[in-house]
């Protein structure tokens, strides 16, 4: 069998991007890893999957694949990405698409420069649903925000004294869609992503684990950011993370309501214009290339 794709990335964050409405397609958590793998498949972040909509309204259903296997709630570059794919393959003619996650709906929006704004919906701080385990603990709080000490949350952190972050390392905690764990950093090219992003994403207060975002701070309109994602390691970029660290910035206190996100990858302006209303988040999208895979 050979099964057709296209490669894309927005802000350094790949895809391989196939097409399940015309020839469906049972994405296995192996072949998902088989295709994402960057020696022995196409390679990518993620796989992102264009199905038919199951809800009158919606225009297609958009389904989300970390490389290592399993299907994931949100991601922001991507939902860039799969708007410019209906796009350009004829699959819809619309510069606004409205798409179906496994737990949410996103509008989309092409823009006349190439640029894609998605509304990401409004951020989600309800515990339960993040999913974060709070029991037992006191937060510090900050601005109008609650920061946790992974220390306090019975973590095996152990952080080594020549790693330049404070003890005990605090997080803001919410979702935007998946969850996301966002650490204040001095400087983002120093910050030990490697040693505790997978720390932090696999805590134990975290049921469905976590995304872990490091934010440089460089102006109330400017932030750095890297981030660990779940299931993938770190990234080039992160949508999801780039709003959510917004988000946490502005609930705390340190950022204003519009900001550039500087990731590895490229830039991202992520806005959240009150706390009643969405965030929204424009980027690039840009097709790499095309072709087949033998499977």
């Amino acid at each position: 069998m050979r099964l057709k794709f296209t490669k894309m990335q927005g802000a350094g964050n790949d895809f391989v991007v196939l097409d399940a409405l015309r020839s469906p397609l049972e994405l296995t958590p192996a072949l998902a890893r088989r295709l994402a793998d960057r020696r022995f498949g196409i390679g990518a972040d993620q796989i992102l999957l264009v199905e038919p909509s199951r809800t009158p309204g919606i225009d297609f259903r958009y389904r989300i694949y970390n490389s290592s296997g399993e299907e994931v709630e949100h991601c922001g570059n991507g939902a860039r990405c799969f708007v410019r794919y209906v796009h350009e393959h004829g699959l819809s003619d619309k510069t606004t698409v409205r798409v179906e996650t496994v737990n949410n709906v996103l509008e989309l929006r092409l823009g006349a420069d190439g640029r894609v704004t998605v509304d990401m919906n409004r951020p989600v701080f309800d515990h339960g649903r993040i999913p974060f385990d709070a029991s037992g603990l006191v937060p510090r709080r900050e601005g109008g925000f609650e920061l946790w000490s992974l220390n306090g949350l019975g973590a095996a952190v152990e952080v080594p004294v020549e790693v330049p972050v404070e003890v005990p390392v605090e997080v803001a905690v919410l979702s935007m869609g998946n969850p996301h764990a966002v650490l204040r950093v001095a400087d983002v090219d120093t910050a030990p992503v490697a040693l505790l992003g997978p720390r932090i994403e696999i805590h134990k207060r975290f049921p469905r684990h976590v995304n872990a975002g490091f934010m440089q701070v460089v102006a109330r309109d400017e932030v750095r950011l890297r981030v660990h994602e779940r299931g993938a390691g770190e990234t080039l970029a992160c949508g999801t993370g780039a709003c959510a660290a917004v988000v946490a910035g502005i609930r705390l206190g340190w950022l204003a309501r519009r900001v550039t996100v500087h990731a590895r990858g490229g830039d991202l302006l992520v806005e959240w214009p009150s706390d009643e209303q969405s965030v929204l988040m424009t980027g690039p999208a840009e097709t790499v290339f095309e072709g087949e895979i033998q499977l």
